[in-house]
């Protein structure tokens, strides 16, 4: 379930700087003010599955910080590598060191809120996307009730899960994470572009 980053394990690579902006970037999450954020090579993005995962990341010097993953670094960056916004970068080291040996690995935090859901913008009965917000742990997979048996849906590099011919938008959903916990969620309206709150959240490990 896990795929490239797997929980217990410890990653070896660089971390760079990029402008992040105003936070948003290819998992197509909503701005944020938090400087704590960052973009992951394009190996262990792995067609998104490493969206808002939290990792802890060590430098040589002693100091560490944990970032949460919001963007894609392309090529050339390398696996093992990660694109720190400048101000997380910062918490390491001067900027002007550019390139900084790093170790990294998965974090569970405590404090994650519950779930929130959104649907795509152009999301309908016949086509529908489905992202999940401020999950604690990496999505393994995403699931839609259709005729009375769970139906898994393919997930973009942006981030969405889709179903292109509308089964299940609107539904009940079953989220996976890579530990393998299951929430079911109810109750999420097919409204385009409108971010739902859900009561559940996956535990924490």
């Amino acid at each position: 379930m896990a795929g490239r980053i797997r929980p217990g394990a410890s990653y070896q690579g660089l971390a760079t700087a990029y402008d992040a902006g105003n936070g948003t970037g290819s998992c197509l999450y909503d701005p944020t003010a938090d400087p704590m954020i960052a973009a992951m090579n394009v190996a262990d993005y792995e067609s998104a599955k490493a969206c808002g995962a939290w990792i802890l990341i060590h430098a040589a010097n002693g100091k560490s910080i944990t970032v949460r993953i919001v963007n894609e670094c392309p090529a050339p960056c390398a696996p093992g590598q990660i694109d720190l916004s400048r101000a997380a970068f910062a918490k390491l080291a001067d900027l002007k060191v550019g390139r900084l040996p790093i170790t990294w690995s998965l974090q569970s935090p405590g404090d994650a809120g519950t779930i929130s859901v959104r649907y795509k913008t152009g999301s309908s009965k016949w086509w529908c996307g489905v992202q999940l917000i401020g999950h604690r742990n990496p999505v393994a997979s995403l699931e839609v009730r259709v005729g009375g048996e769970w139906r898994k849906l393919p997930r973009a590099d942006y981030n969405y899960f889709i179903s292109a011919d509308g089964s299940g938008c609107g539904g009940q959903i079953r989220a996976t994470d890579i530990y393998g916990q299951q929430l079911v969620i109810d109750g999420i309206a097919l409204s385009p572009n409108t971010a739902q709150s859900t009561a559940v959240q996956f535990a924490r490990h």
